[in-house]
């Protein structure tokens, strides 16, 4: 998924001390398509930037697709980075310049690694899938750490995700490990993430690893976590230091993704689809895709080009005309 905004703010993002739970509350992002999906974004956020390497995260949904027009994200580029497609409802057709071709339905997971530049494309129309008329999910980025940064592009699809049952709550792990079940996804930093569903009226004591921070992103019902009331979209963060999280589930039963991992400490610069690390990196990364929109060798060479898309790449937003800094928080 692509940040459609055509002014985007760099994000420098850090982990970040934290005493207590914190709750971050989401803002509205148009995506775009016909008539504009809205998603409800919480990382980046001025209160938080990162829980361990998830560097970004859309909730968007349940959204009438024959309304809105759904998801239609034309070739786009990304460095630095991993796209993880989690759904709850609906199907999302990814094509890449790997010639990766995969539609991603409920419990299964698309995550794709850009390493030094990828570019690739996300439909969820009505005229792809008629009789699916519901679009409802999550859309997550990792940040890649330096040793896998300037590495190969790669797409991984994984069809069956692990999991487990604890306290009556059901969790499906789709990156990293928890309990007794570990995702085949690849990661190159420690990390977990997973769809929890918890039914009305429930407590359940989660054994974590007390070296992660954690977040958990509420998709539906009344949650109640370490002791906080978190609201729909909200995401509620807990520092490292746990080795137990406690969600309680109210009147109603609660649907949430659970993200976490060791505290991400090095310098991240984002800008658009960018993940780098100073300025340079990412005006070198736009005039890059630049010349691949263009058809130029040395672009495409980069960034490769998508194949099947009826329509042309998205071209990168005007730079700001200062250089990209360190913002205050």
């Amino acid at each position: 998924m692509t940040n459609l905004d055509p002014r985007p703010d760099e994000q420098v993002c850090v982990a970040g001390p934290a005493a207590d739970v914190e709750l971050v509350e989401p803002r509205d992002v148009p995506l775009g398509g016909p008539r504009a999906m809205t998603v409800r974004r919480t990382l980046p956020s001025r209160a938080r930037s990162l829980v361990g390497p998830f560097c970004f995260a859309d909730h968007y949904g349940p959204d009438d697709v024959a309304a809105t027009g759904g998801m239609d994200v034309p070739p786009h580029p990304h460095t630095g980075l991993q796209t993880v497609t989690w759904l709850f409802e609906g199907s999302v057709l990814h094509r890449d310049a790997l010639g990766s071709e995969q539609v991603v339905v409920p419990g299964q997971l698309n995550l794709m690694t850009a390493g030094r530049g990828i570019c690739h494309s996300e439909e969820a129309t009505p005229a792809l899938f008629p009789d699916r008329p519901v679009l409802h999910g999550v859309q997550l980025w990792t940040v890649l750490p330096e040793s896998a940064r300037h590495g190969e592009r790669a797409f991984d699809h994984v069809a069956d995700v692990p999991t487990f049952t604890l306290d009556g709550a059901v969790f499906r792990v789709f990156m990293g490990a928890l309990g007794p079940v570990a995702s085949p996804a690849r990661a190159y930093s420690p990390l977990v993430a997973a769809q929890v569903d918890v039914p009305a009226g429930t407590r359940v004591a989660l054994p974590v690893d007390p070296t992660f921070e954690h977040g958990v992103l509420v998709d539906s019902g009344d949650l109640r976590f370490e002791g906080h009331d978190v609201a729909r979209s909200w995401l509620a963060y807990a520092p490292p230091g746990r080795d137990v999280l406690v969600l309680e589930a109210g009147d109603a039963p609660v649907r949430a993704v659970l993200l976490g991992g060791v505290p991400f400490d090095e310098p991240v610069l984002m800008w658009w689809n960018f993940v780098g690390r100073t300025h340079d990196e990412v005006v070198e990364a736009r005039a890059q895709w630049q010349a691949a929109v263009a058809g130029d060798a040395a672009g495409l060479g980069r960034f490769g080009e998508v194949h099947g898309y009826a329509g042309p790449p998205l071209p990168a937003p005007e730079l700001p005309n200062v250089r990209m800094r360190p913002r205050e928080r």
